[in-house]
């Protein structure tokens, strides 16, 4: 496969071990599914199991008694399902028995599965095995972990799509390209006497920019999809009194914060999630924020400011009744622009149905409601820019991104050395390059450390 691949833990055979563990979480449930895998497995399982297996066929379920091998007597009343080497997860034999959801159940049957052969997976073994026995690239097998740890509607399209193989097929077919030039500027060296040209130059620099316009909207996505991960966070900043807490329970649709009109109420900082459209957005309700607060206040006046620092988004209220808040508000958000060039700060004008000026501002009213769905959504379009997740892959891999940063640089060196006429082979060194960084990613070209690094931050059972 071309693949260099060798477990972080020496002492396992990947290729002869069978091995098992919980493919459920652990507690207390309805069902409790302890996963096998390996040349062994139906063997192993077959002698523990009620029923003979070893002619059964693949993707079969059977029903039965689990015994102990020593005393024989029943362990749990179980589904025994088998896959067949090849139309497994891993692509080896392999067994799941799904049985009652007690934890004594499973750990006893554990107990017995090693006794007869088994050993105990490391964390993303099974998932190392589909990669080693080509069933995923690397790529594939990273967004496995991305969709089980997803928590949002959006985190979970980036990691589906990539799981099966969008990301993929799209890195290929451009490596693919880029070696066959490659490898036809290298052929010209062997001619050079001749002064032939194999490689057509104005075809090589038109594949190499619009390899590089894929590989910059791919870097691009990269924000999009990190904060899709691992949610956005929201500041809800502004003096007192403006309704930070009032619209943070309209967004919510609950009552999470308290409301007075009493300045001062909110003396820390409240922190709860909103999702929108599968977007996850973590708002920050703030102490509003001013001059000559007492000692308590001034603490979560200063939370507020560390908040500030820590947001993605901040959105600066002000009292739509009260022409002062309106000015103090537009000032403070052309001051945190100047602090915070990074950051999108939003001022919007609260308590609209109090208004008696026109502004440009966005105005709502987080007491009744009013513009709170036009908020929502441009929370949504900060977050997504122009990027569409049904047609466009978007990158939320950090290990991806410094890939594709080593393509685009590589790349970028070529296309300069194709336009400055430089010799063919270093032409061809930097498109190597670039094809190395992209192999990089699906696993094509990897290294025992990055293998055994990915793997390890997996669950077990996984």
């Amino acid at each position: 496969m071309g693949r260099v691949f060798c477990f972080y833990f020496c002492t396992m055979n990947l290729e002869t071990d069978t091995i098992c563990a919980m493919a459920t979480p652990p507690g207390v449930g309805a069902i409790g599914v302890i996963r096998v895998s390996g040349s062994d497995s139906i063997q192993i399982v077959s002698n523990l199991f009620s029923k003979d297996l070893s002619g059964a066929g693949s993707h079969t379920v059977h029903l039965g008694l689990l015994l102990h091998p020593e005393s024989n007597e029943p362990i749990d009343e179980v589904l025994v399902t088998l896959f067949k080497s090849g139309k497994s997860y891993t692509g080896e034999e392999s067994v799941e028995i799904s049985h009652h959801g007690s934890g004594f159940i499973a750990k006893e049957i554990l107990e017995v599965l090693m006794a007869s052969g088994c050993r105990m997976a490391a964390p993303g073994e099974f998932t190392q095995r589909a990669f080693a026995n080509g069933k995923l690239d690397l790529s594939q097998a990273e967004a496995v972990a991305d969709l089980i740890a997803s928590e949002t509607r959006k985190a979970r399209d980036i990691a589906l799509k990539q799981v099966r193989g969008g990301f993929s097929s799209e890195l290929k077919e451009l490596r693919e390209k880029l070696i066959h030039f490659a490898s036809l500027v290298e052929l010209e060296l062997d001619f050079a006497e001749e002064d032939v040209e194999f490689a057509d130059r104005t075809e090589l620099i038109a594949l190499i920019e619009e390899v590089l316009n894929v590989i910059s909207r791919l870097i691009q996505s990269f924000e999009v999809g990190n904060v899709i991960r691992n949610g956005v966070p929201v500041a809800i900043v502004g003096a007192p009194n403006t309704g930070k807490s009032t619209l943070l329970n309209q967004l919510l649709g609950e009552d999470r914060a308290i409301v007075s009109d009493i300045a001062g109420t909110t003396r820390d900082v409240i922190e709860e999630v909103l999702v929108i459209d599968g977007i996850q957005f973590r708002l920050m309700d703030t102490a509003g924020i001013r001059e000559g607060a007492e000692t308590i206040e001034a603490q979560g006046i200063e939370r507020s400011k560390q908040k500030i620092d820590q947001a993605t988004i901040v959105l600066c209220l002000a009292d739509g009744s009260d022409e002062q808040s309106i000015q103090d508000a537009t000032s403070w958000t052309s001051e945190l622009k100047e602090q915070y060039p990074e950051k999108y700060i939003l001022p919007v004008v609260n308590k609209s149905d109090l208004m008696t000026l026109n502004t440009e501002e966005l105005s709502i009213s987080a007491k009744n409601g009013e513009g709170i769905d036009a908020l929502k959504q441009v929370l949504k379009k900060q977050v997504m820019g122009d990027f569409n997740l049904s047609d466009e892959t978007i990158v939320s891999n950090a290990r991806h991104l410094e890939s594709l940063n080593g393509t685009h640089k590589a790349l970028s060196a070529a296309l300069n050395g194709l336009n400055t006429h430089v010799t063919g082979d270093f032409v061809a060194m930097d498109i190597r390059q670039a094809s190395l960084q992209l192999g990089a990613i699906t696993g094509d070209i990897s290294t025992d450390d990055l293998l055994g690094n990915i793997f390890r931050n997996f669950c077990i059972g996984k």
